[in-house]
């Protein structure tokens, strides 16, 4: 059989209706184009963002320098809280006016602290340094703040406020000065550095403390004495009150052991009489030992009569009752002698030079 040949298309015959776009398919379709809208509108927004706030040189780098530094909105009395940083946050310094800042977080917020509130750059490296040296230090005394105070980068009223300490912060002391009074010191009861002074105080007691503000933070610096309780174990601050002294250090020469069993730490009390303010760090000696008998303390050594100064070094006895010794300057004669006094059982002498004439410690009466 023959095959016919396939009809000719004709072009003027009508073609088939195309069908509509099925519905889901157009709302997907504007869902992309809305979505691919917003993206460009977040970059475009975010690079202005970027360029508004960070495109501005800062005059110079700040650090945070209380526990909690609130960003406010403006210098106006009226004005709401934009950003809150801790302290050592860094923060880039916009502009000044009269004593406040223009800042710039780390996270881009732009508003406005007070001055005393912001550490310079140099200020927050020699606070660092000052923390490294004293970790390096024998720690004399241990105690707490008394009151509000203000931590200072070197000892005095005028000098650089590195930080203010909550009360109750406890504090590691290593050094003390006397530094003058100033005389135009306020007594309006201004946070710290005022309150509660002395009328007739010429001379001031300052220590350079170690500040645990929080578990895993610390700082250094200068704080007022009169601020500070030392937190000096018992019985030794009703030995000092019988015996009229303040004690300003202590430490353990070493421990001995009753017959029930129980260990007891014998002490090297360094203490001062009269006021604030002295040359003279520490003027006595004080050793209490562990009596047997009485099961009570006993004033074992006194020496008076020195003109010492801090730091103390001691060696502590390492097994109970072990020998001890322990040395300091002393600037009696005029001149800084370093003395080094050797502790065996209860007896405690001074290591004496050539020549050198009998020490005037004794054992107490």
């Amino acid at each position: 059989m023959t095959q016919l040949d396939a009809p000719e298309e004709n072009p003027n015959a009508a073609q088939p209706e195309a069908l509509p776009e099925p519905q889901p398919i157009r709302a997907a379709a504007a869902a992309r184009k809305i979505l691919i809208g917003f993206a460009l509108v977040v970059v475009f927004g975010g690079g202005y963002f970027l360029w508004r706030h960070h495109s501005k040189t800062p005059l110079e780098i700040g650090y945070a320098g209380n526990r909690r530094v609130t960003v406010w909105s403006t210098t106006a009395q009226v004005r709401q809280p934009v950003a809150y940083v801790n302290y050592g946050a860094p923060l880039d310094v916009m502009q000044r006016a009269d004593d406040d800042l223009e800042v710039r977080t780390t996270g881009g917020v732009i508003g406005w602290v007070n001055q005393r509130d912001v550490l310079s750059a140099d200020l927050w490296l020699k606070a660092r340094d000052l923390l490294e040296d004293v970790a390096k230090m024998p720690v004399e005394a241990t105690g707490q703040t008394r009151v509000i105070a203000n931590l200072h980068i070197l000892p005095g009223r005028d000098a650089a406020r590195v930080r203010q300490l909550d009360k109750d912060i406890p504090v590691d002391l290593y050094l003390r000065k006397a530094v003058d009074v100033p005389a135009a010191a306020s007594s309006s009861g201004e946070n710290d550095d005022s309150a509660g002074e002395p009328a007739e105080a010429k001379k001031e007691d300052w220590w350079l403390v170690r500040a645990h503000t929080a578990a895993d933070d610390a700082v250094a610096g200068w704080v007022l004495g009169r601020f500070l309780d030392l937190k000096v174990p018992e019985p030794l601050p009703d030995y000092a009150s019988s015996a009229g002294v303040h004690i300003i250090s202590w430490a353990v020469l070493n421990s001995v052991r009753d017959p029930a069993g129980a260990t007891h730490p014998q002490y090297l009390v360094l203490a001062t009489k009269g006021p604030e303010g002295q040359a003279c760090d520490f003027t006595m000696l004080r050793a209490y030992t562990w009596g047997m008998k009485s099961q009570r303390y006993e004033t074992a050594f006194v020496e008076d009569n020195l003109c010492g100064s801090l730091p103390l070094h001691i060696t502590p006895g390492t097994q109970p009752g072990g020998d001890a010794t322990f040395s300091f300057l002393d600037t009696s004669g005029g001149n800084a002698d370093a003395r080094t006094y050797h502790m065996h059982q209860t007896i405690i002498r001074r290591e004496r030079k050539e020549g050198e004439a009998t020490p005037r410690g004794k054992r107490a009466r």
